[in-house]
């Protein structure tokens, strides 16, 4: 989405790639560079030089690229697996991808239609933290699922920082495969404990066929 006039330094933004028009895009004059901000249940591929961004509680996000075609993404899931079939094209992906196992699937194959090789495939991952006490399990449940995922498809992994009682914000950049990873050791509020609470009230409470409304 455009914020008016182009300041200084600011390039034009790039497309949105088919299917990702509904992400929050911004210019991030810190790191000077457009971004993309994903929530729970949401994940980003492109194949342009910006940069992918969200802040970590229990979720999960898996930062994927191919680094010889320059296309990449990232997803932030809450629960592991619904249970169902990934390859179900009869789920919407707004229903599919709070799931992990649908997370992965759906991101990598669209990493491949871009034209990325799965062989050539660099995983990075970041999350699963224990940040509240009712959802003690929720974070481990996510990293034993991830990490089981990545060595089932036998992908590479060059990094990963999971687990901890510290939420996370990460700042990716899918073409140069760069991560800028933030522990914030102390929540100023509990807006992100809140909405973590909130989205796995409505993953509960709704079957996998019903639509979840993400929180902003």
């Amino acid at each position: 989405m455009s914020h008016g006039a182009a300041q200084s330094g600011q390039g034009a933004q790039p497309p949105a790639p088919r299917g990702f028009e509904h992400i929050n895009r911004y210019w991030d004059r810190t790191n000077d560079s457009w971004a993309a901000k994903i929530l729970p249940g949401e994940y980003y591929v492109t194949t342009h030089n910006e940069l992918i961004t969200t802040v970590l509680g229990s979720c999960i996000s898996a930062c994927i690229r191919d680094p010889v075609f320059a296309i990449g993404g990232m997803n932030r899931f809450m629960l592991p697996s619904s249970g169902l079939d990934p390859c179900d094209h009869d789920l919407q992906l707004s229903e599919a991808a709070r799931y992990g196992n649908y997370a992965m699937e759906h991101m990598i194959n669209d990493i491949l239609k871009q034209g990325a090789r799965r062989e050539n495939l660099e995983v990075k991952l970041f999350g699963g933290g224990r940040i509240m006490a009712a959802m003690t399990d929720v974070g481990l449940r996510n990293i034993e699922f991830v990490r089981e995922y990545v060595q089932a498809e036998g992908l590479q992994v060059a990094a990963r920082d999971l687990g901890g009682n510290y939420p996370r914000k990460i700042i990716y950049n899918p073409i140069t495969g760069k991560v800028l990873m933030k522990k914030l050791r102390s929540l100023h509020n509990d807006t992100l404990i809140q909405r973590e609470s909130r989205y796995m009230a409505q993953l509960e409470q709704e079957p996998v066929t019903g639509d979840v409304e993400l929180f902003g």
